[in-house]
């Protein structure tokens, strides 16, 4: 089985790759998914109330999201710190499932995996691809479909400050998808995928 690591920019489209990636045959593991899921752990809960108080819950007792991001998005020190936390509580939870789901889709026969992980190198993911695509877009594109989920231009540049540049995870990848438009994205993934199936 192929595994095939997904980056790119944040709001460059990878879901879009993704489901592509899907509707061609392969199983889409989606870090995403399973970190929201651990955000409703009630264990992962009280431990965020411990640390940061009520107001890290909704009045309904679900966290909150937003209230959460402002504390672990940016580049200083406590930032940095409150980021540190949230990750140990979330990432061997997510790495568990990632892990399971992977050797489900290993154990199906199927021909390919996608590990479609904001953080794929900078939690280590990257070892376990064979291929690594990069979703290449525009800042003006991204910018826009960010403005989509109420994010402005110095939000999206917060959030992104916290990963790898997009230069590193450019120059890290097998392959680059260009994400402007989804007719250049399904055009590069229908090839990316039929020489896949080449090289088999």
């Amino acid at each position: 089985m192929i595994v095939i690591g997904l980056t790119g920019g944040i709001a460059s489209g990878k879901s879009f790759v993704a489901s592509r990636l899907a509707e061609l045959g392969a199983s889409v593991l989606d870090a995403d998914r399973h970190a929201h899921a651990a955000l409703s752990d009630e264990a992962v809960i009280e431990a965020l109330q411990q640390r940061w108080g009520q107001s890290a819950r909704e009045a309904d007792g679900r966290i909150n999201h937003r209230w959460v991001a402002q504390q672990v998005f940016g580049d200083s020190a406590q930032a940095k710190a409150e980021r540190s936390f949230l990750e140990g509580l979330i990432h061997p939870r997510v790495r568990a499932r990632l892990t399971e789901e992977l050797n489900e889709a290993q154990a199906a026969g199927l021909k390919a995996a996608v590990l479609d992980i904001p953080l794929l190198h900078e939690a280590g993911w990257a070892a376990a691809c064979d291929r690594i695509l990069f979703v290449e877009t525009s800042d003006a594109v991204r910018q826009a479909r960010a403005a989509l989920r109420g994010w402005d231009p110095a939000e999206l540049a917060r959030r992104e400050a916290t990963q790898l540049s997009l230069a590193e995870k450019r120059a890290l990848a097998h392959t680059i998808i260009p994400g402007d438009t989804p007719e250049e994205a399904q055009q590069a993934i229908d090839q990316f995928w039929q020489d896949l199936l080449r090289a088999d």
